[in-house]
């Protein structure tokens, strides 16, 4: 990390968690913004739901809510960006305060509530996008919607013509009721609708699915089984989580969703129980406390074809993505691995 960035993050964490975050978006447009540019090479390339991707450490959902910092992310040295989340209206999501940081368990909470711009705001962003970069968006319900699976279709009908992957999102904790949806009966629907509209564009892109760590042993065998039902592409192993087990910062108590590293073991567990559930059939991306190579790496032998990271920038800057994607070259590297295709699900038992 440079210099100027380590002094950027210091001045950050003394603004209140949500303004900084809006400053950090727009300080990526700087000239002083670490942006190395792709970060690949022959171990790392690969192929996730037909998408080429340049390394496997991918941008979660959260951080570009509204797209408007595209280009400086598709230069930072991520595999793959997912904006949103999105959904059909406006909305202003919960009341402030609603993002706070436990500095001491490296780790946020947030409750936004789906704040965003729209799908019409976000449409036109996305037609003047970056080219040649993978670039999906994260599909929301809104909060008083009469129909929210239908939400999801919606968005994607509108804004699918300028994306290489759409998440159907139902594992946010901070919307009311909005995970019931990862039942079996009430997914298939979801999905089933999100599929048609997906088939339904002139190109036609990869689905994928964004679920909670918070299931249950027989939730996960459910939504796997579903998932091969109705022909998702990948799944994201996952959002946020209810638990506040073992924290120890101030603001430990606050409502929300919980992400940083204390969500990195419940998350892998999930995540190597749901490979053994889809027995490679689907991909899985790997999310959850995700701050080094190491455990990017860890994720990847759990069953993971790809990661994504988010709340870890918060504490080591936007230069990690390049950091984490050279750190796993040298990992692959070190353990004889050629492509790290050979890596995925190695150690997946040790998480069962």
């Amino acid at each position: 990390m440079s210099l100027i960035e380590q002094l950027g993050l210091t001045a950050l964490r003394r603004l209140d968690p949500e303004r900084a975050h809006g400053l950090a978006l727009k300080a990526l447009h700087s000239p002083f913004a670490p942006l190395p540019g792709p970060v690949t090479s022959p171990r790392l390339a690969i192929e996730l739901a037909g998408l080429a991707l340049p390394n496997p450490v991918g941008l979660a959902a959260g951080f570009d809510k509204n797209g408007t910092a595209m280009h400086p992310l598709a230069r930072a040295g991520f595999g793959f960006i997912e904006l949103g989340a999105i959904t059909p209206r406006p909305q202003p999501g919960n009341p402030k305060p609603r993002l706070f940081r436990l500095n001491k368990d490296r780790a946020a909470i947030n409750r936004f509530g789906f704040n965003n711009e729209g799908m019409e705001a976000m449409a036109a962003r996305l037609e003047a996008r970056p080219q040649g970069f993978p670039i999906g968006l994260n599909l929301g319900a809104n909060k008083d919607s009469a129909d929210r699976a239908a939400d999801f279709a919606t968005v994607l009908s509108r804004c699918g013509a300028h994306l290489d992957f759409a998440t159907v999102n139902v594992s946010s904790p901070n919307t009311e009721k909005l995970r019931d949806l990862q039942g079996a009966d009430a997914l298939t629907a979801l999905l089933n609708g999100v599929i048609a509209a997906r088939n339904a564009l002139e190109r036609p892109i990869p689905v994928f699915l964004k679920i909670a760590p918070d299931l249950e042993a027989q939730e996960i065998e459910d939504i796997a089984l579903v998932a091969r039902s109705t022909g998702v592409d990948a799944i994201i192993a996952t959002n946020t989580t209810l638990s506040r087990d073992g924290l120890h910062s101030p603001h430990a108590g606050e409502t929300g969703g919980l992400s940083g590293a204390p969500l990195f073991e419940k998350s892998t567990r999930v995540l190597a129980r749901l490979s053994r559930a889809t027995e490679g059939q689907i991909p899985l991306i790997g999310v959850g406390g995700i701050s080094t190579a190491e455990e990017a790496f860890t994720k990847i032998t759990a069953g993971a074809s790809a990661v994504q990271l988010y709340t870890a920038m918060v504490y080591h800057g936007i230069s990690l993505a390049a950091r984490i994607a050279r750190g796993l070259d040298d990992i692959l590297a070190a353990r004889g691995y050629t492509h790290i295709s050979q890596a995925i699900g190695t150690d997946r038992e040790a998480w069962l």
